[in-house]
Parts: C-alpha cells; sequence; structure tokens
C-alpha cells in the first residue's frame, strides 16, 4: 500500500516518519498533495498535514493566518478532510491546548497563550471542518495510518 508524502515537505526533516510508515509495512512516495503531507496514493479524501509542536501551529495560525485559512477553505471546497497531527508530548486533545504553556511568554507578554491558540482553533475547526488531533513523535506513524483509515 502506498503512501503519497507532499514534495514541499523537506525529506530530512521528516525522515522518522518515512521511517516509521515503511516500518509499518507501507510503501511511502513523495508527490505534490492538493493538501497536507501524508495521504493514500488511491484515495485522498483524507489528507494529513504534520506539525513539529505547537509552536510551529501558532506560526501558522497566526503569521502565516492567510495561507493556512485558504488552505483549509481549499480542502473543505474539495470535500478533503484535512486533519492537523501535531507531535506534542502534553496534549492529547483540542481542550489541552488551553492549558499549554507558550515558551516564547518568557520573552515577549505580547506571545500567543495556550487559551488564545486553543480558542483560534476551536474556531477553525467550526468554520472550516478542520480536525486538530495529536501525539508523540514515536506514535506519529501509527496516528498517521490510524486518521487515513487504515491499520
Amino acid at each position: 500500500v502506498i503512501i503519497l508524502e507532499d514534495t514541499r515537505n523537506k525529506p530530512e526533516k521528516n525522515k522518522h516518519i518515512r521511517e516509521q510508515l515503511e516500518a509499518l509495512g507501507y510503501k511511502v512516495e513523495r508527490s505534490k498533495l492538493y493538501c497536507g503531507d501524508y495521504s493514500w496514493a488511491t484515495n485522498q479524501s483524507v489528507c494529513i498535514d504534520t506539525k513539529q509542536g505547537l509552536s510551529e501551529v501558532v506560526g501558522n495560525v497566526i503569521q502565516d493566518h492567510e495561507r493556512f485559512r485558504a488552505e483549509c477553505i481549499r480542502a473543505k471546497e474539495a470535500g478533503i478532510k484535512l486533519v492537523i497531527l501535531i507531535v506534542e508530548p502534553k496534549v492529547t486533545c483540542l481542550a489541552d491546548v488551553f492549558a499549554w504553556y507558550n515558551p516564547r511568554l518568557r520573552y515577549s507578554k505580547k506571545s500567543t497563550t495556550g487559551r488564545q491558540l486553543g480558542k483560534i482553533l476551536y474556531s477553525m475547526r467550526e468554520k472550516y471542518g478542520v480536525d486538530f488531533q495529536f501525539c508523540k513523535k514515536d506514535e506519529i506513524g501509527n496516528k498517521i495510518i490510524e486518521l487515513l483509515g487504515g491499520g
């Protein structure tokens, strides 16, 4: 079974994900995806967009808001279920985001708080149907397969 990885993903940055998927018996091929980072080669109705933590998500929803929002809208209009899979060791669900401590708050009181981020993510889920899921780094391969509806 073939899983597609978006060519805009840096291969060296996501090597551990490819290795986990291959260890589970899946072949990973690189191809430009309509949205997200990972999908089945035969059915792209679900796409997984991986994030290396909530700090990256803050960058996406605050600094890159228009680009991120456009991707969510593009997925929704195409009938694709977009899942944002966030590697965050202490967060297991969207409600946990509210208690997340943004390390940048040590340097700037204007940084986004967990409470602010939680509100934004809930709002995006409601508006665009995007799903936010969480896992630990060593579980990402299994979680991608689970979210794609396999395994």
